[in-house]
C-alpha cells in the first residue's frame, strides 16, 4: 500500500478531522465527571463516547473548532494515571481559542483553578494557564 493511500485511509475516521494528524489521548479517574467539566467550562464538545458497564469511560472524544482530543477513565491495570495522582504535572496542552479573556472567565465560573491570568506574551499571543478538576494543565491563547 501506498503512503498516501494508507493516509487517505487514516483519515477516514468519524471523528477526527483530516487535518489533525497528533490527537493527545487524556486519562482521567473520574472521566464522566471530566466530559461534563470539559463542556462547561473550555466549550469542548461530545462527539463520541463508549461507556464500560462498571461505569468508567472506555473512550471518549470531544472537538473544539474542529479537532479533538480523546480521553478515556484512569486503566490501572495498563498503567495509566490522572495527572492528580503524580507527583508534578507531566504536561500542558496548548489551545488556540477566538477570544482569550471570555474564555478564561467561562472556565473561572465553572470552578476551573486558575494557574496564571489571561496576559500578552512578548511572541505574539495573550494567553492564562489553568488546570481541570484531574490537574491536567491546559494553555489557551488568542493571538494579540
Amino acid at each position: 500500500m501506498t503512503t498516501e493511500a494508507n493516509e487517505t485511509n487514516e483519515t477516514k475516521s468519524a471523528s477526527r478531522p483530516a487535518t489533525q494528524r497528533i490527537v493527545p489521548m487524556l486519562a482521567y479517574r473520574d472521566a464522566p465527571k471530566a466530559l461534563d467539566f470539559l463542556r462547561r467550562a473550555f466549550g469542548f464538545e461530545e462527539k463520541m463516547r463508549m461507556d464500560m458497564p462498571d461505569g468508567r469511560v472506555g473512550h471518549a472524544e470531544v472537538g473544539y473548532a474542529g479537532h479533538i482530543i480523546m480521553l478515556a477513565s484512569v486503566w490501572d491495570e495498563g498503567g495509566l494515571a490522572a495527572p492528580f495522582e503524580l507527583p508534578a504535572s507531566h504536561c500542558q496542552i496548548y489551545c488556540v481559542v477566538d477570544n482569550v479573556d471570555a474564555h478564561h472567565d467561562r472556565a473561572r465560573a465553572a470552578g476551573a483553578t486558575i494557574i496564571a491570568a489571561p496576559a500578552d506574551q512578548p511572541y505574539g499571543m495573550r494567553m492564562y494557564r489553568v488546570n481541570d478538576p484531574e490537574g491536567h494543565r491546559w494553555i489557551f491563547a488568542s493571538a494579540l
